[in-house]
Parts: structure tokens; sequence; C-alpha cells
């Protein structure tokens, strides 16, 4: 009962703090472009995106306006603590904002960390004393974090493996005994996520072409489903998600199918036990090239993938039953055809924000249901090899 005895304190002290915050605390009101001409003020939110850059890691902060527009938050880009790769990590979830809405947590894949770093006024981040510790693993990939407690993947050959941490009321990362969760050094893991109920987690692992299932036990420790890991419907299994609506939905895309306009999405559900089995016709058609990302709506109708080599998102509706029903492909017109990768809705689902990182920029396109309309773009930091994004 470690992992829940640990849980209440930081729920009831982040309650407070939010009651207390609620009270004191001013609005921040900052200035941004316009569109249209018409001018807007309003802090909606940040956005934040894992640099990876090559030594001294850092992390990029947006502030998000009602129109869905970006500014840099003043300091930005921050420090993480540790080091990036430089290169691309091939995984989906690099950063996240923690569920109490808190702090912001990074994989340091250069140097086998992993950064806790505290929201502050404005969305600056500081650093948490004691907050870089190491991932337990080697060149960590993807973080998913569920009212504290904390899962990363590292996918180094070296040392791959799924491994817990639990996150204290401050901040601090602490290793959980006894949960790593060892890989083939061939598996290359790319995401690791919880469903939205903190009872099962998921991990695509991309050169097996594998999907690991569990059930998270009362202490925090996985315990693998019946037959996991399973065969995945399609080569390079890569992005996932759990739809929000239904946590036993799981939707994974298939990245490395053969052929251009290959490429699909498969859907399962998830038993009690955490086995997998498929829903309806999956895997669905894509009709493009390495669909990579997914982002589903938080009313659970919509789900986007990013296709990288094919420059778009595509865009799907979600059946009661999980069964997908393509809608169509918006191209990314600022990668010019290719290099789009992560992708985030705000919490409203009016805005998706998709990490552009081959142009260098944060892509911003309007949502009306299924469908996108590019909007802009802002720059990312000079050097970033940005991997993650996470909207708060």
């Amino acid at each position: 009962m470690r992992y829940l005895s640990r849980r209440w304190p930081r729920t009831i002290l982040a309650a407070l703090l939010a009651v207390a915050g609620a009270v004191a605390a001013p609005a921040v009101a900052s200035a941004h472009w316009s569109r249209g001409g018409a001018a807007y003020s309003n802090n909606r939110g940040y956005v934040y995106l894992n640099d990876n850059t090559a030594g001294t890691n850092t992390v990029a902060a947006f502030v998000r306006h009602a129109d869905g527009s970006l500014t840099p938050v003043p300091g930005s880009p921050f420090a993480a603590g540790g080091a990036g790769l430089g290169s691309g990590l091939a995984s989906q979830g690099a950063i996240q904002v923690s569920s109490d809405g808190r702090f912001v947590l990074a994989v340091d894949a250069g140097s086998n960390q992993i950064s806790v770093l505290r929201i502050g006024r404005g969305g600056a981040l500081e650093a948490v004393p004691g907050g870089v510790v190491s991932s337990d693993g080697a060149q960590p990939v993807s973080v998913t974090e569920h009212n504290g407690l904390v899962y990363v993947a590292n996918a180094g050959a070296a040392d791959s493996n799924f491994t817990g941490f639990t996150l204290s009321w401050d901040g601090r990362l602490r290793p959980l005994p006894g949960s790593t969760v060892p890989l083939a050094g061939t598996a290359q893991p790319g995401d690791v996520l919880f469903n939205s109920t903190g009872t099962k987690l998921a991990g695509t692992l991309v050169a097996s072409s594998q999907i690991d299932s569990f059930r998270v036990g009362f202490d925090g420790r996985l315990i693998a489903a019946p037959g996991s890991p399973f065969a995945a419907q399609g080569l390079g299994p890569f992005g996932s998600e759990f739809r929000p609506t239904n946590p036993n939905q799981l939707f994974v895309s298939n990245a490395h199918n053969v052929g251009a306009g290959t490429g699909t999405v498969s859907a399962f559900y998830a038993a009690p036990d955490g086995a997998l089995s498929s829903i309806g016709s999956s895997p669905f058609a894509d009709d493009q090239t390495a669909p990579c990302w997914v982002e589903i709506s938080h009313d659970g109708r919509f789900l986007f993938t990013v296709n990288t080599a094919s420059g778009s998102i595509s865009s799907y509706s979600i059946a009661g039953n999980g069964a997908l029903t393509l809608l169509g492909s918006t191209p990314v017109s600022a990668q010019a055809g290719v290099g789009a990768v992560d992708a985030r809705l705000s919490p409203d689902g009016r805005t998706l924000y998709v990490d552009e990182t081959a142009a260098g920029t944060v892509g911003v396109f309007a949502v009306n249901g299924g469908q996108l309309t590019e909007q802009g773009s802002v720059p990312l930091p000079a050097g970033a090899t940005a991997a993650g994004l996470a909207v708060s």
C-alpha cells in the first residue's frame, strides 16, 4: 500500500495550494502576436517542449493564449539539468506535465537522467532541489505520470527497461523498489503511458513490433498481462494513447509498414487483466506514410496521428466500440512535406500543437471536430532538436 499512502498527502496539499492560489494570485497577462487584427492578452496556459539539446538540455516554454497563439515565456528556454541527445529520440512522451499541474518531467536521453522542474509564475520553470535523478537505465525516451506514480522507458541497448518512481509533493523523484521490467536490448521502446484511471500501463516496442501491457498494482508495481508482450498489427508500433472516455481502449500507430501510404492505426480492448484483443477490423488504414504520434480528443470522439514521412496529420472518428473511420489528412505546410513529430491538444480541445522540429517551429492548428486548419507557427530555440510536447 505504499503507493496509496504516498499519494494522499501530495493530492491534499495540491488541492490546498490550488485553493490558496485561486484566492491570492492575480491573473497573469502578457502581450503576443494577434490573429486577423484581433488582440488577445489573456493567458490560458502553457506549452512545453523537451529541446533535447546536446550537452545541457533545455525545455522551451510558451504562453498559450485564448486564440491558440503562442509567445515565449520570459527566460525560455530553461535548463533541464541533464543532457539531451542532440538527435531525434523516436519516441512519444519525452516530456509531461504532472497530473496536479505543478511540475514538468523531462527525459535527459544524453545523460541517462530524468529532470523535474517546478512550474512557477507565468509558466517559468524552476529547478527542483535534487530534481535530476538517474533513469535507472540507458537513454530514457518516454515518461508518464499518474497521481504521483511515474514510469520511464529506457531505450538504450545496454540497459533497456520500464522502471518506476514516486513523485513527492515537493517534486522529488524516488525509485520504486522492485518496479523495473527488463527489456531486450533490441526492443527499442517508443512510448510508455498510463490510462486515465492509472490502473493500466502500456509500452510500445518499436524494433521488435510488440506491445507490452500491464495492470498497475496498489503498490505501483506492474503486473504483466497474460500473453504480454503482444504482437503488433503492423511494423514499428510507435505512438499510443488510451481513449480518455474509455480507459479500456488503446490505440497504437504502426509506423514502419513497408511502402508509401501503408501506415495503419490499431485499436485494442484492454481486459481487466491487461490482455489486449483486437477491435473490429483493426488495423485501420491511414493512407499515409509513417504514422507515428497519436493524440485523441478529450471527448474521445476523434483521433489524430502525425504522419512523419508524409508531412500530414490524419483524422479519424472513433465509434463507441473503438472502431476507427478515416476522415482525411491535413498537410503540415511548414514542413514542406516531411518532419512533423509529437502533437498535443489544448485542455479545451480547440487547438492542436505540433512539434515541427525539422522546420524548427511549433505549429498551431485550429480544431473543429475532426477537422484541422493550420493557423501559424512560432520558432523553437536555436539548437533545439525537440522531442516531446506537453500542454497545460
